[in-house]
């Protein structure tokens, strides 16, 4: 996504735990500016630093993102606490930073926040994750109702089964990959490139009347 809204004419800021080297190579290759910002989103803090060193925001992409497995049963507080402030927490405290500076600026933004098909469904031993990208759908929603008068459109976009680290488990379990791969319409699993036009989109100006919605990246899954 970061490279795709580059590719668009974006600088971007990554706001990272780590170094995104392989990234900020790709969005550099595209002529595009990169700062890398270093920030742990589990242990919460104050986020105006970060605001200060980004400078002008006018698209935010909440895709940080936290999942533990475990049988709800036995789900320990400690998860449950830090995929919720990931997840959920961390999104509204950045979308609300961003937006009171537009506001205050008196110019647009886009939010973009990072849902999930378990918005829209229960999963199995992700109680956590499950409650905090349904939540976020309807984050989505409420911040769309209030911010929409100001020029700021607020939507999510809900990745299906994609190839990412969170899925490497997943992918390596032939029966479970089999059971995944014959529920998908389009037969594989979503590719990072997958995301790139409907971030592009939800970005620019083409989705100025688009308030709240959730658009699902899933290859038809939530079709089946």
């Amino acid at each position: 996504m970061a490279v795709a809204l580059a590719q668009a004419g974006a600088d971007i800021v990554g706001l990272n735990r780590s170094a995104p080297e392989a990234t900020q190579a790709e969005v550099e290759r595209c002529g595009r500016q990169f700062l890398d910002l270093r920030h742990d989103l589990v242990t919460g803090g104050d986020l105006e630093p970060i605001f200060e060193q980004a400078g002008r925001v006018d698209i935010l992409v909440n895709n940080a993102g936290l999942i533990r497995r475990a049988d709800a049963i036995s789900y320990s507080e400690s998860d449950w606490d830090a995929v919720i402030d990931v997840n959920l927490k961390a999104s509204f405290r950045l979308a609300q930073g961003v937006a009171r500076r537009c506001m205050d600026q008196g110019r647009p933004g886009k939010i973009i926040n990072i849902a999930s098909m378990l918005s829209l469904q229960g999963g199995v031993r992700v109680v956590a994750y499950t409650a905090s990208k349904s939540a976020v759908m309807g984050l989505t929603r409420a911040l769309a109702n209030e911010w929409a008068p100001h020029g700021i459109q607020v939507n999510a976009i809900a990745p299906g089964y994609m190839v990412s680290n969170n899925t490497a488990a997943l992918r390596a379990d032939a029966q479970r990959n089999q059971a995944i791969l014959a529920r998908i319409p389009a037969g594989r699993w979503g590719q990072p490139d997958d995301l790139a036009g409907p971030v592009v989109f939800l970005a620019s100006s083409a989705s100025d009347y688009v308030n709240g919605a959730t658009l699902a990246v899933d290859g038809g899954w939530l079709a089946r």
